[in-house]
């Protein structure tokens, strides 16, 4: 059978993906799918730097806005729900393209991850989840992180039925989460075009702390102070980068400067993070877009890889 045609764009926060996707759409007659875990959230529209209506420019986006924050979201969950977004695109001859951050994500929907078929013990995970509620959240993330440090540093704390899963795999396999999903790539389900944007660390970081500015001037503090109204806590959304420092200033554990201080360099360890995982887990076409570029140079380029990479 033959491969649908995908683009995938990515790179860290603050690296320029969401306009670079919208002059690409243009061109390729592509519909866009997110690719980032927290943009799933309704009413989380500033601190994770969601485009707006205005800068979609008629442009179709999908998966945006589809949970409240109290609801989890998982990477099999993603992946049931990009696979077929892809298939109808493609069927109405556009060009399906995903933009996001979020590397697990994205990599899960372009190989054949099988998280249906993992394996389980449910006397086990009973156990765990007794000792969840005796010890805590935090007891049961530092018996993750012994034995793999890799999900642990994929998964927040607070989010205990992942954690949970991924002790209870190895349990069963005696293989961490992260080998247990690596053994099963192979080649991709998709002739993908993946193309990573990337730029000069200091330069980068400079644009996140100038980003935070902005999100401050838009409205950030009163976007999470709604949710903090309304009692939502300890959920996956609210421990996200831009929400977990303001309600930390929100309860009185830091002070105004140290939250906004400490989401700026959350933010930049971040992108650091991104660009780490993106290098080591796939295969990427990078373009350098620290300025001074020439733009629409940069986006003819990047249109003609990728014409030339899945032959549009």
């Amino acid at each position: 059978m033959e491969k649908k045609k995908l683009v995938v764009i990515i790179g860290p926060t603050a690296v320029g993906k969401t306009k670079l996707s919208i002059d690409l759409a243009h061109r390729l007659d592509g519909e866009i799918i997110s690719g980032d875990s927290m943009q799933i959230y309704k009413g989380m529209d500033i601190g994770t730097a969601k485009i707006s209506v205005n800068e979609m420019e008629g442009i179709r986006h999908h998966l945006l806005d589809i949970k409240s924050p109290e609801e989890d979201f998982s990477v099999a969950e993603f992946q049931a729900n990009v696979r077929p977004l892809i298939e109808e695109i493609a069927n109405q001859t556009k060009t399906p393209m995903i933009v996001g951050g979020t590397g697990l994500y994205i990599q899960s929907v372009l190989y054949d991850y099988q998280f249906t078929e993992n394996p389980s013990d449910p006397e086990y995970r009973s156990k765990l989840e007794a000792e969840l509620k005796d010890r805590g959240a935090k007891a049961i993330h530092q018996l993750l992180e012994k034995i793999d440090p890799e999900s642990a540093w994929k998964i927040h704390p607070n989010n205990s039925r992942r954690v949970i899963r991924a002790l209870e795999v190895f349990h069963c396999t005696n293989k961490t989460m992260s080998e247990y999903i690596n053994s099963q790539e192979q080649e991709p389900l998709y002739d993908v075009a993946l193309i990573g944007l990337t730029m000069d660390r200091e330069i980068l970081y400079d644009r996140i702390n100038q980003r935070v500015e902005i999100m401050v001037k838009q409205g950030l503090l009163e976007e999470v102070k709604q949710l903090y109204d309304k009692g939502i806590r300890n959920t996956q959304a609210i421990q996200a980068i831009g929400y977990k420092e303001i309600y930390d200033y929100f309860d009185g554990k830091m002070t105004y400067d140290e939250a906004i201080n400490q989401l700026k360099q959350n933010s930049r360890r971040y992108a650091k993070r991104q660009l780490t995982w993106f290098r080591n887990k796939m295969e990427v076409k990078w373009f350098d877009m620290t300025p001074p570029i020439k733009y629409d140079g940069m986006v003819d380029d990047i249109f003609t890889y990728i014409a030339g990479k899945i032959q549009l």
